[in-house]
C-alpha cells in the first residue's frame, strides 16, 4: 500500500511512488529477477523500469558483453529481449502491481516501430512507457535518434500518439545540447525524462589488440559517470522546472550521498542500477538515508529536497 503522507512518497508523472528510487532498464531483466533474491522487496523501490523491448524478438549481441572497468562497467547486451508480444501476454500478467510501479522500456529501429510497440503497451496494465532513444550498443535506431533534437521530438511525438499513458524518454549524454533536446521533446509531448542513459566506450585486450566487447563498444556506467549524470540533471532541470516535468537522477548512485546529489541537482526521483550487481539489497539502505537527511533537515518530504542547488558565482572552464 502507498501512503501519500510518507515523506519517501513521490508524485511522478501523475502516479503515486512509494519511494524517489527506480530500478533501472537491463538491470532487473523483467522484474522478476530481482525477486529471487532473500531479502529483496519491491516494496522498497518507487517503480521498476523493465528490460528492453522491441517489436520482434532479439538475440542480442555477440560475446563478450559486460565488462567490468575501473569505477564502472561496460555493456552491450543489444536489446536482448522475447518482443512485445511476448511480455505484454506472459511477462505482464505475472508482475505484482500491487507491490509497486512498473514501466514498460519501448526500443526501436525506425520510428514506427516506436509507435507499434507503445501502442502493444498502451493496451496493457504497465503504468508508464520510457522511450529509449538513446541506446549506445545497438547499431541501428538508438544514439542516432537520441542524438538528433529533431529525431528525439519525432520519437516522442509518435509515441504520444500510441499512448495516454505516461512518458518518459530517456536521454542520451552524448550529444551537443541536452537542454535543447529536453525542450524539443517537452514539445513533441513527454511527460516526464531518465537523465542520463550511458556512455559510450570502449575496452580493448592489449594481447588480442581487439575490443573486448564484441560489439566493439558498449555503453559506460557505474560511479565513473556520475559527474557527468548530475551536471546533466541540472542542465536539464533548468528547462524542465517551469514545465512541471519530473526527472528521473541516474548514473553511477551507490550511496545515500549520490542519491541526494541527484535530488539536489533537480531529479524527482533516482535510478539505481549498476549497484545492484553487487549490493542487491541496496535500496533498503538508500530509503534509510534519505529518511534520515530529511528528518535531519526538517524537510516534509522528497519534493521539498529536489531542485534546491545553490549555484556558486560564475567561474571558468
Amino acid at each position: 500500500m502507498i501512503h501519500n503522507s510518507d515523506p519517501l512518497s513521490v508524485d511522478f508523472c501523475g502516479l503515486t511512488l512509494s519511494s524517489p528510487l527506480v530500478l533501472l532498464s537491463g538491470c532487473v531483466g523483467f522484474g522478476e529477477e530481482y525477486t529471487r533474491v532473500k531479502g529483496f522487496s519491491n516494496r522498497d523501490v518507487g517503480a521498476v523500469c523493465l528490460k528492453g523491448t522491441t517489436l520482434q524478438p532479439r538475440l542480442g549481441n555477440p560475446p563478450h558483453r559486460i565488462y567490468e572497468t575501473p569505477m564502472g562497467m561496460l555493456n552491450a547486451i543489444g536489446l536482448q529481449n522475447p518482443g512485445v508480444g511476448h511480455v505484454v501476454a506472459n511477462i505482464l500478467p505475472e508482475l505484482d502491481f500491487e507491490e509497486t510501479r512498473f514501466i514498460a522500456n519501448v526500443s526501436g529501429s525506425t520510428v514506427d516501430e516506436y509507435f507499434e510497440v507503445t501502442r502493444r503497451f498502451d493496451d496493457s496494465p504497465i503504468d508508464a512507457i520510457e522511450i529509449n532513444i538513446s541506446c549506445p550498443n545497438v547499431k541501428e535506431g538508438g544514439v542516432a535518434f537520441g542524438n538528433d533534437p529533431e529525431m528525439s521530438a519525432r520519437v516522442v511525438e509518435i509515441c504520444r500518439k500510441a499512448t495516454r499513458k505516461p512518458l518518459i524518454t530517456k536521454l542520451s549524454p552524448n550529444q551537443t545540447d541536452i537542454a535543447e533536446n529536453a525542450r524539443r521533446c517537452i514539445d513533441a509531448g513527454t511527460d516526464g525524462f531518465a537523465v542520463i542513459n550511458t556512455l559510450m566506450g570502449m575496452a580493448i585486450d592489449i594481447e588480442k589488440r581487439r575490443p573486448i566487447i564484441g560489439n566493439n563498444q558498449g555503453g559506460l556506467s557505474g560511479p565513473a559517470i556520475k559527474p557527468i549524470a548530475l551536471l546533466k540533471v541540472h542542465q536539464v532541470y533548468q528547462v524542465c522546472k517551469s514545465h512541471g516535468i519530473p526527472i528521473i537522477g541516474q548514473g553511477g548512485v551507490t550511496s545515500v550521498e549520490d542519491a541526494l546529489e541527484f535530488l539536489i541537482a533537480g531529479a524527482s526521483t533516482v535510478g539505481v542500477g549498476t549497484a545492484l550487481f553487487y549490493d542487491p539489497l541496496i535500496c533498503r539502505k538508500l530509503n534509510d538515508g534519505i529518511r534520515a537527511y530529511l528528518e535531519r533537515h526538517q524537510l516534509p518530504n522528497v519534493q521539498a529536497l529536489t531542485g534546491t542547488l545553490q549555484l556558486n558565482g560564475p567561474g571558468g572552464c
